[in-house]
């Protein structure tokens, strides 16, 4: 049986430091629920051992030029390429995603890579001659140190390809630890960076539970940290870090509404919504889980066509693209969507479609949960509060787009949000007045494009900067601006101890 370890200072290891530490943990296919292998739990000190291969690593690479830096992640794009099926199938087999959309995911990744490519651009700093008398000044932008990532087990893939590329074309040499249940895609990928020829030490890789989390966090060498995940773990994320002087960003849980206008394309607006509340079983942070439809008639009528489509809803293996949908990704979390639903009919509201019973042939013993729809929710059920992350959308009754507004900007969550209509002039108010850190205007997952950055609103997002794009660059840099002058020889000046200026 295979055991998945760790990656630390360009060797892979299957053992802890301490083989009497050594602890492993069952590694299953959501499909089946059978062991495919193991994954090594690191103890502190086989983070700590990352962690001094990552500083050690650091001088040389922070003084490479950042055009030789940036070759590597060209190289590294086209390995991507080339093992996409092979790391695709990685994703299915510990996450469930039907293989076309583990192939979306990692293709985001590489988007990310070709944006990360543009770093001595975007690098470059800025220069202004002559500020005073025979004085330049001049910015740059500095790598911090040795970073961190904490990744989620619903995208192995595209999560690390937003931290750790960046995080190293700018300088920095990087901690990854990707999440204990997903494990295997992201350590192939660190390994075929080392492939394309990112030196010892610069990427690491450490799998682990909340011990290793905690080594990251606490570690003096650690400059910043990078999480994403449920909010909860978040804030702790973001608290623990900062406390101890780190840069931390902390991208949390979501409830993503979508407004549905009297004047929507239902038939497409359902397309979409079938999608975006469906797709990976509900498991993403930008799923849509919440229809809000403003009228009854709207209302009756978007309910009617979603009870036809996820009917035609085909849901089995994710190796099989046949499907639509495959498991939830364990049998605790299956139980808790199962124990949400069972809450929600308590609350008052109509499950008119029960996913509950649904058996796979051949795959019984499977973590598969049918699509499940709501009606009549209200802002008050546990259902609509509580980021549920599986194959349920509720759907709100409410008369006018503002109150489906207030009911989005009241929510704790402000990850996405979208806006079904054909009115300009409601899309535009829209925009502009909702809470929320990602809108889409007939799109229903607004994820931004690699060149633009991934960041909600609220207790979805603790920090200030966002995920890849522009703001990755602010993230793992340090200005630091230089003002230089050399007098004239020969010549003698006064003291002056009033405040330097132009004046």
């Amino acid at each position: 049986m295979k055991v998945i370890g760790h990656l630390i200072n360009g060797k892979l290891t299957h053992s802890d430091t301490s083989p009497q530490q050594s602890r492993l943990q069952d590694l299953t296919n959501p499909s089946t629920n059978e062991v495919i292998g193991r994954v090594a739990l690191a103890s502190k000190a086989t983070v700590e051992e990352a962690i001094a291969a990552a500083e050690a690593a650091y001088p040389t690479w922070r003084n490479l030029p950042t055009a030789k830096r940036v070759r590597i992640m060209y190289r590294l794009r086209d390995l991507l390429e080339e093992n996409a099926d092979k790391i695709c199938e990685l994703i299915t087999q510990e996450h469930g995603k039907v293989l076309n959309d583990a192939m979306g995911e990692l293709q985001r990744g590489i988007e990310n890579i070709e944006y990360v490519c543009s770093a001595p651009e975007m690098l470059k700093g800025e220069h202004s001659k002559n500020v005073g008398p025979a004085i330049d000044s001049w910015s740059e932008f500095q790598p911090l140190g040795v970073c961190a990532g904490i990744t989620p087990f619903n995208f192995p893939a595209m999560v690390p390809l937003w931290m750790w590329p960046m995080a190293i074309a700018c300088g920095n040499t990087f901690i990854l630890k990707p999440s204990e249940r997903t494990p295997s895609c992201a350590l192939f990928i660190a390994e075929l960076g080392i492939e394309a020829g990112i030196p010892a030490g610069v990427l690491n890789v450490v799998n682990g539970d909340k011990e290793a989390v905690d080594t990251l966090l606490t570690d003096r060498r650690i400059q910043a940290a990078s999480f994403v995940g449920s909010t909860p773990i978040a804030e702790y994320v973001y608290t623990t870090g900062t406390a101890r002087g780190k840069r931390v960003q902390a991208f949390g849980g979501a409830k993503n509404h979508a407004i549905v206008m009297p004047d929507a394309d239902l038939d497409n607006a359902v397309a979409a919504l079938m999608g975006a509340a469906y797709g990976s079983c509900g498991e993403r942070c930008m799923a849509i889980s919440v229809a809000v439809a403003v009228g009854d008639d709207t209302a009756n009528t978007l309910v009617a066509k979603l009870q036809a489509q996820i009917a035609q809803l085909k849901v089995g293996d994710g190796m099989d693209n046949q499907n639509d949908m495959g498991p939830l990704v364990t049998k605790a979390h299956l139980n808790k969507v199962q124990g949400l639903i069972t809450a929600g009919i308590e609350e008052g509201a109509e499950l008119v479609v029960d996913g509950r019973n649904l058996k796979v042939p051949g795959y019984e013993n499977g973590n598969y949960l049918g699509a499940c729809l709501f009606d009549r929710v209200t802002a008050e059920m546990h259902i609509h509060s509580c980021e549920i992350f599986g194959p349920v959308l509720c759907v709100m009754r409410v008369d006018t787009m503002q109150e489906a507004m207030d009911i989005i900007n009241n929510h704790e969550y402000g990850n996405g949000t979208c806006l079904f209509t054909r009115d300009g002039e409601a899309a535009r108010y829209f925009s502009d007045n909702i809470k929320v850190g990602m809108v889409g205007i007939n799109v229903p997952l607004p994820v931004p494009v690699a060149h633009h950055s991934f960041g909600g609103w609220k207790r979805s997002l603790f920090g200030d900067l966002h995920a890849y794009g522009p703001d990755s660059v602010r993230f793992y840099t340090k200005r630091k601006t230089i003002t230089q002058r050399w007098p004239a020889s020969g010549v003698r000046e006064g003291i002056q101890f009033s405040f330097p200026s132009n004046s």
